[in-house]
């Protein structure tokens, strides 16, 4: 009898330790989530901001420059050929001298056929040039030419990022105007080499300052000097400065060069000195402007645009 109940106690403790025996601890999530998390609604997708509707102005007129605001990577038909936007959502497109009076555009909700005004150029007369300035005669001359020739398109060949027109523009001189941009200049004189006669034409793509031998020259709008050389054939003391979008000033007949090519400039800052060096008939500061066409790798296609215009654009919103 004994026996049996001892049996029974051992039986009955073995029960009790299986019954009260614990694990580990489960973690939260072999646990599974609580009953509000299974609950819980996901939140509702922030709405995208408002587009701003694109759209295009400028200067619409024959030499000046149109610009399309959009967001970046918008797609602008523009004459028929695409222009995309970069990060600043614009498209910049020189309108050269000569450009039709009717532009198409095509773009984001836009379809739009804008007026380009008419230019009234007139001719003029230049006398007593140096004949060998207009072309270049001697194997001598021939070879500077040349060369200069070389250095300009490669400086026209590159691209540097930048606001282009959209930072607006200055005058690069304090000094007043003298030649506009646009008339055709017909050139007469005689060559101090051979003392043969000559007679040329060729349009004035620039604008001119009657500034003095050494007058301070600065930079009309921020940008990245590509070109600098004090002895240019035609040009002599030459500055390039690329603004972006295509965009390149062109300051010639220097007589001091104060960049160098790579050189980042601000608006306003001494980028050199005028002078009376290169073809040239007197002292004074010529400026042109060159829009490049950013989706073409033909340069023919590349104008020249009045820089006199450019001082009248505000100031991209």
């Amino acid at each position: 009898m004994r026996a049996l109940a001892g049996l029974l106690t051992l039986l009955l403790a073995a029960a009790c330790s299986v019954a009260t025996a614990k694990g580990p601890p489960l973690a939260a999530s072999e646990a599974g989530p609580a009953p509000e998390e299974l609950q819980a609604p996901e939140p509702e997708p922030e709405p995208d901001p408002p587009r701003e509707p694109a759209r295009c102005g400028g200067i619409l007129k024959q030499g000046g420059i149109l610009i399309c605001r959009g967001a970046p990577g918008d797609v602008f038909r523009i004459g028929g050929t695409d222009f995309t936007a970069g990060p600043d959502g614009h498209v910049q497109h020189g309108l050269s001298r000569l450009a039709p009076g009717r532009l198409a555009i095509l773009g984001p909700d836009l379809d739009l056929v804008l007026e380009i005004a008419p230019r009234q150029d007139e001719r003029r007369t230049v006398t007593g040039v140096d004949c060998d300035k207009v072309d270049a005669r001697t194997p001598e001359q021939k070879a500077h030419a040349a060369r200069s020739w070389e250095l300009k398109q490669a400086a026209f060949a590159t691209f540097e990022a930048g606001p282009g027109a959209a930072a607006g523009f200055a005058p690069p001189s304090a000094a007043p105007r003298s030649s506009p941009f646009g008339p055709v200049r017909r050139y007469t004189g005689v060559s101090k080499t051979t003392g043969a006669a000559c007679s040329s034409e060729s349009v004035h793509l620039g604008l001119d300052f009657a500034a003095p031998v050494g007058s301070p020259v600065l930079a009309p709008a921020p940008g990245i000097v590509t070109l600098a050389d004090p002895d240019l054939y035609y040009e002599g003391g030459t500055i390039f400065l690329d603004h972006g979008h295509g965009l390149v000033s062109v300051f010639m007949h220097l007589s001091e060069v104060g960049v160098m090519a790579g050189q980042p400039v601000s608006m306003g800052e001494l980028i050199g000195r005028s002078g009376n060096t290169g073809r040239s008939s007197g002292p004074h500061l010529h400026w042109g402007v060159k829009w490049r066409n950013p989706v073409s790798s033909d340069r023919d296609s590349d104008v020249y645009i009045d820089p006199a215009l450019l001082l009248d654009l505000p100031p991209a919103d």
